[in-house]
């Protein structure tokens, strides 16, 4: 028997239409899905005939959560250096929001970088998705590609994994690697679960190495690829699936 639960709430909608809608595949691809026990809503297998509210209800295809709620965006940037890590400046520095003009809905930046770096931010009004994502007891990775003063000390790596003590408590990265030697610098890549202020400068400082550039090149399984400076893109279903089991949703 289908499930009434929400049929006679407002705004349901059968649920092949809501998979389809949200890029899963054609209704009769959805469907089969459907009969197959690969979707469940609230916790629930989903039988052929439910209807859903795709504003409210949890939706897992074949245990991967499916965003169907159209208000929510997902966005990822590059943004440039020199650009303030805020929608809009006060003092009129160039600012995130001056490069949104083609999204209508307001969205909040998911951390921040120095105006000083470049890379990857992620801009969405899923609040909920936002807090867990920058919260550090949910230790979602990030990666950074830098430019410092070389050569390269061997110890380097070893130290930075090992840990380093700083003004504010001892800091490590989970994984580092030269990426290239050109003169007098190298570009190096790190990762780490941190989130405090300047940290990435701070650790290279530390170990002798100030950075030139700084560039983030990833957040959790999002990468920022070749996406250009000052450009945005909307995240991909599988993209958003995956921010979503990267913080055990």
């Amino acid at each position: 028997m289908p499930h009434d639960d929400n049929r006679g709430a407002p705004g349901a909608e059968r649920l092949q239409k809501v998979l389809a809608a949200a890029g899963v595949g054609s209704r009769r691809a959805c469907e089969d899905l459907i009969f197959r026990r690969r979707v469940t809503v609230d916790g629930q297998v989903a039988q052929l005939g439910d209807k859903v509210d795709p504003s409210s209800a949890v939706i897992y295809v074949d245990g991967e959560r499916l965003v169907t709620d159209t208000r929510l965006i997902y966005l990822a940037m590059n943004k440039p250096r020199g650009v303030v890590s805020t929608m809009a400046d006060e003092k009129g520095r160039t600012a995130l929001g001056d490069f949104l003009g083609r999204v209508e809905e307001r969205v909040y930046h998911v951390g921040r970088l120095d105006a000083d770096s470049e890379g990857l931010l992620l801009l969405t009004n899923d609040g909920t998705l936002a807090h867990r994502l920058m919260h550090p007891s949910y230790g979602v990775s990030k990666t950074y590609l830098c430019e410092v003063a070389g050569p390269l000390a061997r110890n380097a790596g070893r130290r930075l994994k090992a840990g380093v003590e700083l003004a504010d408590g001892p800091a490590r990265v989970d994984d580092f690697r030269l990426v290239d030697t050109l003169g007098r610098t190298a570009q190096v890549e790190l990762t780490l679960h941190e989130g405090r202020n300047h940290i990435v400068r701070r650790l290279l400082d530390e170990v002798g190495h100030p950075v030139s550039r700084l560039i983030r090149t990833a957040i959790g399984p999002i990468r920022l690829g070749d996406l250009r400076p000052g450009r945005t893109r909307r995240l991909t279903n599988a993209e958003v699936a995956a921010l979503f089991k990267a913080v055990g949703d």
